[in-house]
């Protein structure tokens, strides 16, 4: 059966690990803001709100929307999937044709601890990741914060991008997801045993993470290697090289592209140097890679690092507030792992939530 183990820290090897502290002790020490690059049209089928939670999930919000707007949950819309202990702002649509909002829906959203900050009208739905980035303002404390090696630590990320590891939330409580799919891959994935692909994604981040931890061990997860995918920083484009040249290299120095990793599943396969990572990989889990090919699902690839954008620290007498954005699908909490270690992590890893 599969554990979560403690993957590798990117400032681990010239830094040395974190020491302790903490963070989101309560939801206003974690912010998110979800940004996306255009705005509703003023018309259209469907309503769109704009809505700040907190102590609520994306999908508990979405249940309220479709229960007061008197609509299947399938007719709500929205972009990126925010966390329960945590201040959130983010996009939700609802379609009403031809109808106005209900009477008294703003208010019976706000009893139910939700916000609405906008609204407009919009002719199309909104869909899942089309969102630019989340930006984010959390508050650390405790003893890794006051450490002489903090802002080295946070320097070095705002320099040199943080390693691109999918958030713990992803294998749910203890890691049972990573088990369920496990499980489910054994005897042969069937979309009405997973129907919304969650096991699926589980065991595909699982792969990734673990590739990403041997290339940070080797320090090779922010400099391409001959063979590998490379993604555009900003952009999701990709393309494929067969040797990487000094062009190549002072780009990637340069936070303009970066090394990927697979999310398993059928297509090519990596070659010459970035294929020898993922010939161990399956290698070391054989049944989780084939399950996850006969399961049929395409291969797709995601960035070994992330950058942090406008990024910014600011200290109080509580401790330290940070301040960045982050792509979509990137997670907080693997910037907070490379900073701080927590008691219920055993001096490892952020055991805490993270929001995408």
């Amino acid at each position: 059966m599969l554990e979560l183990p403690h993957w590798q820290r990117g400032l681990d090897a010239d830094l040395g690990p974190p020491r302790p502290g903490h963070f989101r002790l309560t939801p206003d020490d974690f912010l998110v803001d979800e940004a996306l690059d255009f705005a509703p049209e003023g018309h259209g089928e469907h309503l769109w709100l704009n809505i700040e939670k907190r102590n609520l999930t994306t999908l508990e919000v979405v249940k309220l929307l479709s229960q007061r707007c008197g609509v299947s949950p399938r007719d709500v819309g929205y972009s990126g999937m925010k966390d329960r202990i945590a201040v959130t702002r983010q996009w939700l649509s609802v379609h009403l044709p031809g109808k106005e909002a209900p009477e008294g829906l703003m208010r019976g959203l706000a009893e139910g601890g939700v916000k609405v900050l906008a609204h407009a009208r919009h002719p199309r739905k909104l869909k899942r990741g089309v969102h630019r980035f989340n930006r984010f303002q959390l508050r650390l404390g405790g003893e890794a914060v006051a450490a002489d090696d903090f802002e080295t630590r946070w320097q070095a990320l705002c320099q040199a991008g943080v390693p691109n590891y999918v958030g713990p939330q992803r294998f749910g409580p203890s890691g049972r997801n990573l088990q369920r799919a496990e499980a489910l891959l054994a005897r042969g994935w069937r979309k009405r045993d997973d129907r919304h692909g969650i096991l699926l994604s589980t065991a595909r981040s699982f792969l990734f993470n673990e590739l990403l931890s041997d290339r940070v061990k080797q320090k090779q997860w922010h400099q391409p290697l001959d063979g590998d995918t490379l993604m555009l920083e900003g952009t999701h484009s990709v393309f494929s090289v067969d040797q990487v040249d000094d062009t190549l290299r002072a780009r990637a120095a340069a936070l303009d592209l970066h090394p990927t990793g697979p999310l398993w599943g059928v297509g090519r396969t990596s070659q010459q140097a970035a294929g020898e990572f993922e010939a161990a990989l399956h290698s070391r889990y054989p049944a989780l890679c084939e399950g996850l090919l006969h399961s049929g699902v395409k291969r797709s690839q995601r960035a070994l690092r992330m950058c942090l954008s406008e990024p910014s620290l600011t200290r109080d007498a509580q401790g330290v507030v940070l301040s960045f954005g982050l792509p979509r699908g990137s997670f907080a909490t693997a910037v907070v792992s490379e900073l701080l270690t927590t008691a219920d992590s055993g001096g490892e890893r952020v055991g805490a939530d993270a929001i995408h």
